[in-house]
């Protein structure tokens, strides 16, 4: 298998910009029309993600044992489509003959076969994954309990799925809420798991998301939902050892899997009488957007947790200003800490900047993007994750 003819081929057909997702679908759904159901009705915000995230995957096989647990949770995850193993041959077969129509006399028979030998590890890599779940459930159905609008642009919903379902604090979760069918979006819990089942949700408005809007404005108590399988690790602590001391470094609802940490650790101080200590740093932009007092109250009495809060963009805040990461940074040493941050991917990026700088060894640095690990290093965005999807619709961290 030729990787670099992989990698030039498709950097010459994504050169032809949206002419490549329009080719791709029409030739899906003219082949394969029972696909189509599997998608949202509005394509608008999925019609390039799919293919982006099938050439970058496939024409970068040669890596593919660099991110195999990835691969494996989507092929787990996109169960929660309705995506079954038949599903596969279909999009390998139109991403072939999209390669084949924009690269025109350069598609060789060699080409074919890497290009279809390629895409048949990674599918093969995601059905074996998702048969060996066959026997969990691939969705939950659940009711919204509540909302609640805590400013101009973020509010909280809690649903109470239908069945038990199992996560840990720090996981992401996927939505489905009828107002927008198949438009799934990711969303971390605010907290550890409930007794009464209960899990609740910060929701950031997205310029011209979809999903956001109507989350904040149309969802009501009384609203059936799905929720997918929960993802992610890198956000999470062991239930089996020791904690480190903990540095969590949050940018808007990027707080929310953090407050989830909090609990959890409380829970071990209450539980133990020990435990580890925490400096949490909170970020936004503008003073309204410390939207999460209510939870953070909760803890006002615990001897182990730190607080600290920075505005970026008002220079009238009489309190921190500035990016939070360099605050941070500027706090240390941290070297005995292991540091956890959430925010967008551009303050993320930042913040790990800045700590590494400081001293804090890359291996004490988490965070998880869910973004492509071909052009990004796995590292949760975000209260809201929407990473690339393979087969089919809309899914995990940065795109609303």
């Amino acid at each position: 298998m030729d990787a670099d003819a992989l990698k030039r081929t498709w950097a010459q057909v994504a050169a032809h910009g949206d002419a490549v997702p329009g080719y791709f679908y029409a030739h899906l759904f003219l082949a394969h029309p029972e696909t189509r159901d599997l998608f949202p009705v509005a394509m608008a915000a999925q019609r390039d993600r799919l293919v982006k995230a099938l050439g970058h995957m496939v024409s970068n096989v040669d890596r593919v044992g660099e991110v195999v647990p990835y691969i494996e949770d989507l092929g787990r995850d996109h169960r929660k489509f309705g995506t079954v193993a038949g599903h596969y041959p279909a999009v390998g077969g139109s991403l072939l003959a999209t390669l084949k129509h924009f690269l025109g006399d350069a598609w060789t028979p060699e080409l074919a076969a890497d290009w279809a030998e390629a895409y048949g590890l990674i599918a093969t890599t995601m059905i074996t994954a998702a048969e060996a779940v066959e026997s969990q459930p691939a969705t939950w159905s659940g009711e919204v309990v509540s909302t609640e609008r805590r400013g101009m642009d973020v509010g909280t919903i809690t649903v109470r799925p239908d069945d038990r379902y199992r996560y840990q604090a720090g996981q992401s979760i996927a939505l489905e809420i009828p107002q927008r069918p198949r438009q799934w979006r990711y969303y971390s819990p605010t907290h550890a798991p409930r007794a009464d089942g209960s899990i609740t949700f910060h929701v950031q408005l997205v310029a011209g998301g979809q999903v956001s809007g109507a989350l904040l404005r149309d969802v009501q108590a009384g609203d059936r939902v799905r929720l997918g399988p929960p993802i992610g690790e890198l956000l999470t602590l062991p239930f089996d050892s020791e904690w480190p001391d903990l540095l969590l470094v949050a940018g808007g609802t990027g707080l929310a899997p953090l407050l989830a940490i909090l609990d959890q650790v409380a829970a071990r101080h209450a539980s133990r009488g020990s435990g580890p200590r925490v400096a949490l740093y909170h970020g936004v932009r503008h003073p309204w957007g410390f939207y999460a007092k209510p939870e953070l109250e909760r803890f006002a009495d615990a001897s182990w947790l730190t607080v600290t809060y920075a505005v970026s963009d008002d220079p009238s805040f009489p309190g921190h200003r500035g990016l939070i990461g360099d605050l941070a940074a500027a706090d240390g040493p941290w070297e005995d800490r292991l540091a956890m941050i959430c925010g967008s991917p551009r303050m993320v990026d930042h913040s790990i900047a800045v700590l590494r700088g400081a001293g804090i060894d890359e291996h004490l640095i988490r965070s998880e993007k869910y973004e492509d690990p071909f052009t990004q290093q796995p590292s949760a965005s975000g209260a809201q994750a929407n990473p690339p999807e393979l087969v089919p619709a809309g899914r995990r961290t940065a795109v609303q």
